[in-house]
C-alpha cells in the first residue's frame, strides 16, 4: 500500500508541501518554513492528507491553494484550485476594492474585457481614481 500511495499524483504534491515548510535546505523555504508556514500534524501522514485531497475535489490540473497565505497548511485552510486561481490568490498580490468587491487587478481586467496592462496603465501611470478605472 506505501508503494502504491508513493505513486499517486497527490503524494508528490505533499511531498513538495513537507519540503517548502520543513527543509531549510529547499530552494522555496524562505517563502514558506522560513516566514512561519507550518503543516498541520495530522498532514504528516501523507495517507490522510491523500484521504483529503481526493474528498476535497483533487483532479489532475489543480494546485494546492492556501486560503488565507498568512496560515499554514490545514483542511480548513487549503483548497484546490487551477494555475491561474492561485496566481490571483498570491500574497504580493495588489488587491483592488471596487464596489464592495475585492480582487486582483488580472481579475477586474478579466471581468472588464480589457487587458491587464491597460487597467494597471489607467491605475498606475495616469493615476485614474478606481472609480473612473474600472467604470469604462
Amino acid at each position: 500500500m506505501a508503494q502504491q500511495r508513493e505513486r499517486h499524483p497527490v503524494y508528490y504534491i505533499w511531498s513538495a508541501m513537507i519540503q517548502r515548510c520543513e527543509n531549510p535546505k529547499n530552494k522555496r523555504y524562505k517563502d514558506y518554513g522560513g516566514r512561519g508556514i507550518k503543516v498541520c500534524a495530522e498532514w504528516h501522514d501523507p495517507a490522510v492528507f491523500i484521504e483529503w485531497a481526493l474528498a476535497s475535489g483533487w483532479g489532475k490540473g489543480l494546485t494546492l491553494d492556501r486560503i488565507d497565505n498568512d496560515k499554514g497548511y490545514s483542511p480548513d485552510n487549503c483548497r484546490w484550485a487551477t494555475w491561474k486561481e492561485q496566481q490571483r490568490n498570491k500574497r504580493n498580490n495588489h488587491l483592488i476594492t471596487f464596489n464592495g468587491k475585492t480582487q486582483s487587478l488580472a481579475a477586474w481586467a478579466e471581468e472588464m474585457g480589457v487587458k491587464r496592462h491597460v487597467l494597471n496603465n489607467r491605475i498606475n501611470v495616469l493615476h485614474w481614481p478606481i472609480e473612473r478605472a474600472l467604470s469604462i
